[in-house]
């Protein structure tokens, strides 16, 4: 239950991350991301692809909380779980720490919980 709990928080964060990317990026992601305005106008169309690559791994995520078949779900979690993990250390590493915390943490404990089935 706390595996499933964790899983849905890391898609919460994705769809705000998906909405962000994709449709509000001109209007937020000055503030979000320290970034000039004309930096933001310079990345939309890069942001946007960004956002829909994130919201492969929303799909993802809700297919392994939906399936009834426990292998498929596990396997759906699992998977985008990792990804949205490696892609957070990623981002820190090239973009910013905060990336890490905000990413990689949740995906991880989310990934520790289902393994020990909690």
């Amino acid at each position: 239950m706390i595996a499933k709990i964790l899983c849905l928080i890391v898609v919460l964060i994705h769809v705000y991350i998906v909405l962000l990317e994709m449709v509000l990026w001109k209007k937020r992601a000055a503030r979000v991301f320290r970034m000039p305005q004309s930096l933001v106008e310079q990345t939309a169309s890069m942001a946007s692809n960004q956002g829909l690559y994130n919201l492969f791994l929303v799909v993802a995520l809700l297919l392994g909380l939906c399936l009834s078949d426990p292998r498929l779900s596990s396997a759906f979690t699992a998977y985008a779980l990792g990804c949205v993990g490696v892609a957070g250390i990623w981002g820190a590493l090239t973009v910013s720490p905060r990336i890490a915390v905000v990413q990689t943490v949740p995906a991880l404990l989310a990934l520790i919980a289902g393994y020990f089935g909690i």
